[in-house]
């Protein structure tokens, strides 16, 4: 198995250049983010080349604050354009293959309306550069009012898109906390499945931790051919560092 750093969420204590270096000396195979957009990609990308690290991936902007996206929002999809576009032109500059479209806090048919045409204008744009777009389902209880509550919900969404390029963020803290039987469900969603994250569930640390077997899961996956780096998107119980024999015992 590979694995991917979440600079969101790993290695914090540094900047977010010197993040992609201590992921390399941490034995991490790539790395991913959320919002990046405060570093000149320049920057970010001469740090990529140096360590040899990809950037699998980085989110829309959430908005204003309190916001968790715009992509739903009615009325507000000149910003969430705007938002994929600079979302784009940043993942552009960094070869970065996946770009998670945010949603937002929304509910009921406009907003799916809304999503859905905002996703096609994604799409169509990250075609242009061969790149993917994902969206995530997030749990009820770290994002009460987050218009996809659901893996079932995506995929129709996906299916609706009609785009080879709209893929699910497989999620499995999500997941666990709103749907459970993990193995059946990644297995059944691995086709539309362009990226995997975990953590621990239920309190999002490291994933040796909780009720998630994850020696379990990495097995079926390297069973059913699953080849791409795991975006490790956990907050360390006490520093990164510290939490990493994952990397070594759950791959025995």
């Amino acid at each position: 198995m590979r694995f991917s750093a979440s600079l969101g969420f790993l290695f914090t204590e540094h900047t977010f250049c010197n993040a992609i270096r201590a992921a390399k000396r941490a034995g991490f195979d790539a790395v991913e983010c959320h919002w990046p957009y405060h570093t000149p990609a320049a920057e970010v990308k001469s740090v990529l080349d140096e360590t040899g690290l990809p950037m699998l991936g980085l989110n829309t902007v959430r908005g204003s604050e309190g916001e968790n996206g715009l992509s739903a929002l009615v009325g507000r999809e000149s910003e969430a354009r705007a938002a994929i576009d600079q979302a784009l032109a940043y993942a552009a500059d960094l070869h970065t293959p996946n770009i998670h479209v945010m949603a937002g806090s929304a509910i009921g048919d406009a907003a799916h309306r809304c999503f859905v045409d905002n996703l096609s204008y994604a799409c169509k744009q990250a075609a242009k550069q061969g790149a993917t777009i994902l969206i995530e389902p997030l749990n009820r209880y770290d994002a009460p009012d987050y218009f996809l509550q659901g893996s079932e919900q995506a995929v129709a969404i996906i299916n609706e898109v009609g785009m080879s390029n709209l893929k699910l963020m497989f999620d499995c803290y999500h997941l666990q906390i709103m749907e459970g039987d993990l193995t059946r469900r990644l297995e059944r969603l691995l086709p539309v499945t362009g990226h995997i994250q975990i953590a621990s569930v239920p309190y999002r640390s490291e994933p040796d931790q909780g009720e998630l077997n994850y020696a379990h899961i990495f097995r079926m996956l390297e069973e059913w051919g699953y080849k791409e780096p795991i975006g490790a998107e956990y907050k360390p119980a006490i520093d990164t560092v510290a939490g990493l024999d994952w990397l070594r015992t759950l791959t025995a």
